[in-house]
């Protein structure tokens, strides 16, 4: 079995025009793993975990979750609604994953804005069950 750090240098690889790749584990707040091909502020990589968990456990997040749940009658309180986020900043796609396996797990992915992102969404989602695999 490969190990996370090796998966995840595996899937920048594999992934369009990606830069970094991060696991974590938001019930714990950490950050299991991170690789990158460029150096990033250590406040940037502090930060990440805590900002990965607040876009999926945030308060509001939560609750939007919950409206979409009891509007399409799901009564699992611990589905979650949100599986996957796609955010653009100024030079960079963001996505992030919640795990198959491990739904308290998200894989961020980050790629040059000029990527093609149907294709990086496709890898990424390819890259998942070797990632879940390495733990």
């Amino acid at each position: 079995m490969a190990t996370l750090d090796a998966q995840l240098q595996k899937a920048i690889g594999t992934i369009p025009e990606c830069l970094a790749a991060g696991y974590v584990d938001i019930s714990t707040g950490m950050m299991l793993g991170v690789k990158t091909v460029d150096s990033h502020p250590s406040e940037v990589m502090d930060l990440l975990a805590a900002a990965t968990s607040d876009l999926f456990q945030g308060t509001n997040v939560v609750a939007i979750e919950d409206v979409f749940k009891k509007a399409r009658g799901i009564k699992d309180d611990d589905t979650h609604y949100f599986q996957e986020m796609l955010i653009m900043s100024e030079n960079l796609l963001h996505i992030f994953m919640r795990g198959k396996n491990y739904e308290d797990h998200i894989v961020t992915f980050v790629c040059r804005k000029s990527v093609n992102m149907g294709m990086a969404l496709t890898k990424a989602r390819l890259a998942l069950p070797g990632l879940e695999a390495a733990l």
